[in-house]
């Protein structure tokens, strides 16, 4: 397996660290079943490699979430520390009154 050391991490791994399924099984199905996009390729695998700086696109809770890979991550920790291992990159509109 590809340590944070070494510059990458498996994507089903990284998303379970930075807390977007609760277990890193649900991570690997949703990798699976989904058509995210990694830098806009299509991922194909679960043990596809996460690098900082790559754009990930996931459908996530009916939208569309576009997150930057701020930092790889060692460990599943507190929601502060899995926040700043993303950047969000997704489009808000807001309701303009």
């Amino acid at each position: 397996m590809e340590t944070p050391a070494q510059g990458s991490i498996r994507i089903d791994l990284w998303l379970w660290y930075a807390r977007f399924y609760k277990s890193r099984s649900l991570a690997a199905r949703a990798v699976k079943g989904s058509r995210m996009r990694l830098n806009r390729q299509v991922i194909r695998k679960v043990s596809q490699p996460l690098r900082i700086g790559d754009v990930l696109t996931i459908p996530w809770n009916g939208e569309i979430k576009v997150i930057e890979i701020a930092a790889l991550g060692e460990r599943r920790g507190p929601a502060s520390e899995a926040r700043a291992l993303y950047h969000d990159r997704s489009v808000v509109e807001s309701a303009a009154d």
